[in-house]
């Protein structure tokens, strides 16, 4: 079987490209429906804090660490560690990202289903005149109906295979370059038309004037889990697009750039949400339910409603495609270069396979809800497997790899451009790479084992 041919591999073609593409994977629904039912149920503005501080010290670093590896190696996240350290068994971790990625894939599909299902609710104004009681039953419904979340999930699934097949230039960054523009417009008006209602400053003082005595420290432990799950680290998204970036492009103002738009996002749907649902009388600590089941009621309620409700799950629609994307072209990418197929016959592949898991967790969700394994269904089960124990044990082992294995050298020489670009912080990135990460990484990891908290 011939090669892959590495010297026609695609990449991205500007600056602006590569951190509307990073940014896109990073930016998903852990932004939109995770981080503000996560901050409500820890207290608010303290939460928001301390989340802000782990961003800085631990997700930079981590981000950037990927980026490294991904560049260094111009390589999918096994052919990286493949490349690096070769004979050794360092590409276990690039195959624990690829399966993370495709098991994330295959259940975080079945959510962005929801989104589409929720749009056309919108659309069709089938929120009108339900009460609380009735959006929950009718959520409830939906989830148990089997055929209407299969096809949705299978429709968004061939969104995002479609623009996978389009490569990488032409199909991530330009879509990429549009979709991320068009998901801060709308996120900005929601937040103009939230902050405008009346009884709105509760949810602002919320959200701002922190109350450290709320925080815990299985508070503590939930914002890095956070700061972990919704920067996308240890999922091999991050290796495959560093691998794209071009070799004059600074890394650290990359991760830097990526990492500040994801956080504003977070905070930018925080403000969207809590000043509407203190202005409504509603528990900011409603949970997972808050965005499919509070919200449509919220909305009901306010002047203009059908449309901020619109704005609203089309919003969700393009957070949770930017994500889709990326993890769909980790898997891509390692069969085109390591099966040598084609970009199409990856996609096609990658995303058939997916999408029948996926359809498997749908129904998991329904029809098919009953124990898997542990006496959890098997969304559960692929939700807990990844995200508790694929990501953290991933991410782990990629900061122990930047930090202790891939030398001091190579990554100052990445970091630095070979020497033209000022590495003044190189000294601290080591230092958490080295020490801190890790055991944050750690911490986190126990905690979500319940071992720990």
């Amino acid at each position: 079987m011939t090669k892959f041919d590495f010297s026609k591999r695609d990449s991205f073609g500007s600056k602006i490209g590569v951190i509307a593409a990073a940014a896109g994977s990073a930016i998903g629904l852990g932004n939109i429906w995770r981080f503000p039912y996560i901050t409500g149920e820890n207290g608010g503005a303290a939460f928001l804090m301390v989340y802000l501080g782990l961003i800085i010290f631990i997700g930079i670093p981590l981000m950037l660490s990927e980026f490294v590896i991904g560049r260094r190696a111009q390589r999918n996240p096994y052919g990286a560690f493949q490349i690096l350290k070769k004979g050794q068994p360092w590409y276990l971790v690039g195959l624990m990202g690829i399966a993370g990625a495709f098991l994330i894939l295959a259940f975080y599909s079945t959510i962005a289903g929801w989104t589409l299902e929720y749009l056309y609710r919108s659309i069709t104004n089938g929120f009108s005149g339900k009460s609380p009681a009735e959006l929950s039953t009718m959520f409830s419904d939906f989830q148990a109906g089997g055929l209407w979340p299969v096809m949705w999930q299978v429709i968004f699934m061939f969104l995002t295979a479609w623009i996978i097949y389009r490569g990488v230039r032409n199909g991530i960054e330009k879509y990429a370059k549009i979709l991320m523009p068009l998901l801060l417009l709308i996120i900005i008006a929601i937040c103009i038309r939230s902050v405008t209602l009346e009884g709105a400053g509760d949810g602002l003082r919320f959200l701002f004037k922190p109350d450290f005595s709320k925080i815990t420290s299985s508070a503590i432990l939930e914002a890095l889990g956070q700061a972990f799950f919704s920067l996308s680290i240890g999922m091999g998204t991050l290796i495959t697009y560093g691998s794209y970036i071009s070799k004059k492009d600074n890394l650290s103002n990359t991760a830097i750039s990526v990492t500040a738009a994801d956080t504003l996002i977070s905070i930018l749907a925080g403000i969207a949400i809590f000043p509407a649902v203190f202005a409504f009388n509603i528990n900011p600590a409603e949970g997972p339910a808050l965005v499919f089941i509070t919200l449509p009621g919220i909305f009901e309620q306010m002047a203009g409603g059908y449309v901020w409700s619109l704005l609203f799950f089309l919003l969700l629609i393009i957070a949770a495609l930017t994500s889709t994307i990326s993890m769909l072209e980790v898997v891509v990418a390692f069969l085109s270069e390591e099966l040598n197929l084609s970009r199409k016959q990856s996609t096609i592949i990658a995303a058939l396979l997916i999408t029948i898991l996926g359809v498997f967790c749908t129904l998991s969700q329904g029809p098919l809800d009953s124990p898997f394994l542990f006496g959890t269904n098997l969304f559960g089960v692929m939700e807990y497997a990844s995200i508790n124990l694929l990501l953290p044990i991933g991410g782990f082992f990629i900061v122990i790899f930047v930090g202790w294995f891939l030398g001091k050298k190579n990554v100052r020489d990445e970091i630095s451009n070979h020497g033209t670009l000022k590495a003044q912080v190189f000294g601290l990135f080591m230092i958490l790479v080295r020490i801190l990460a890790p055991i944050a990484i750690a911490m986190v990891f126990l905690y979500q084992l319940g071992i720990l908290g």
